[in-house]
């Protein structure tokens, strides 16, 4: 029986790239070594850091005056690191609150200079996205988290304004095309949407570095990994490889504008089905909230919970349990899961 992985993170990867990776692990680029045992100094690696630098830029169309990275320590570490490295103690910078990961990015950046909360949908438990607010003149930056994967939000439009945008993209990386002028600095964990978990990607505007008058550590100054190529210390060979491949793969199908429409048809499939079934709710009511990475929803009967789960798993559809603080279902349908997929969740949804 074939298996669909509904699950948010570590997360679903084409079948050629784990077919890819497999082979690399035992012989990568007929060198006779595992592509976990050869040097991060040899011709054969720096091509791959290369490729995967070279993809990130031909993707999202990444500028020169962009620095590409890859770093360890996932978002989360992104989320002190992005303010120690362009916020002041005397300057404030703009976050907008949309769920658990902006609430921790809030946290982390209160630690380096002043924080203004421009907005927040907390008061909903995190079920949409919020608009319309304003956002004041002479902010440092603005951050928001642009897919929340536990409530099954997301923003469809980016909000103006004249500061540069920071935004965590862990869940919807390579999922569309971005205005990329707009961003400062765009971070991503890859084990939703771009690879395995160990490696994180960081997209940053150069000019913006070097500004900030707080003494910084080595590893924890963006200009160290731009000057160093990503390659300061041992980066984390393996998970770049397959973020490479994964890459790769997402040129093949026509790169960030054929895979977003792709999504919008899988989500649309979906949400539809859960619209229409009365055996379900939709976690979040506004159409224009809804993310197309990770779908959550709620049975109409709590006590239809657990025989929904095992009639979904009896199909083969595994990892749709909900995050404990939404609770009901979590359909992650991020770039690699194909629509036959969901169709499959759809039809074991109609049965029931």
């Amino acid at each position: 029986m074939k298996i669909h992985n509904f699950y948010a993170g570590p997360a679903i990867l084409p079948a050629p790239v784990l077919k890819q990776a497999a082979e690399g692990v035992t012989n990568f680029a007929e060198t006779g070594l595992s592509i976990l045992e050869i040097s991060h100094r040899s011709p054969e690696f720096v091509a791959v850091l290369d490729e995967a630098e070279a993809l990130v830029r031909e993707l999202l169309e990444v500028s020169d005056d962009y620095g590409v990275l890859f770093l360890t320590g996932g978002a989360s570490s992104e989320f002190y690191l992005t303010a120690m490295n362009l916020l002041n103690e005397d300057e404030t910078a703009g976050y907008i609150d949309t769920g658990s990961w902006s609430a921790k990015a809030i946290k982390e950046a209160k630690a380096f200079g002043e924080v203004k909360v421009l907005a927040s949908s907390k008061e909903a438990n995190y079920n949409y996205i919020p608009t319309g607010f304003d956002i004041p003149a002479g902010l440092k930056y603005v951050h928001l988290t642009s897919n929340n994967t536990i409530f099954g939000t997301q923003f469809k439009e980016f909000p103006a304004t004249e500061a540069p945008l920071v935004a965590d993209m862990s869940s919807d990386i390579f999922s569309r095309p971005l205005p990329l002028e707009r961003f400062g600095i765009i971070y991503a964990g890859a084990q939703k949407n771009m690879g395995p978990a160990g490696v994180t990607l960081v997209i940053v505007r150069k000019d913006l570095l070097g500004k900030v008058k707080r003494h910084l550590p080595t590893m924890l100054d963006y200009r160290t990994h731009i000057e160093k190529q990503s390659s300061f210390n041992t980066p984390p060979c393996f998970p770049i490889y397959v973020s490479m491949l994964t890459l790769r793969w997402v040129k093949e199908q026509g790169g960030v504008a054929a895979i977003a429409k792709r999504n919008e048809e899988k989500a649309q499939l979906l949400y539809d089905e859960i619209d229409r079934n009365p055996k379900f709710k939709a976690a979040v009511a506004d159409p224009a909230s809804r993310s197309l990475m990770n779908v959550t929803f709620v049975p109409t009967d709590e006590a239809d919970t657990k025989p929904f789960l095992a009639a979904a798993k009896a199909a083969g559809c595994v990892g749709l349990g909900g995050h404990r603080s939404v609770g009901g279902f979590r359909a992650s349908i991020y770039n690699s899961m194909p629509k036959e997929s969901v169709q499959v969740l759809v039809d074991v949804m109609k049965a029931f």
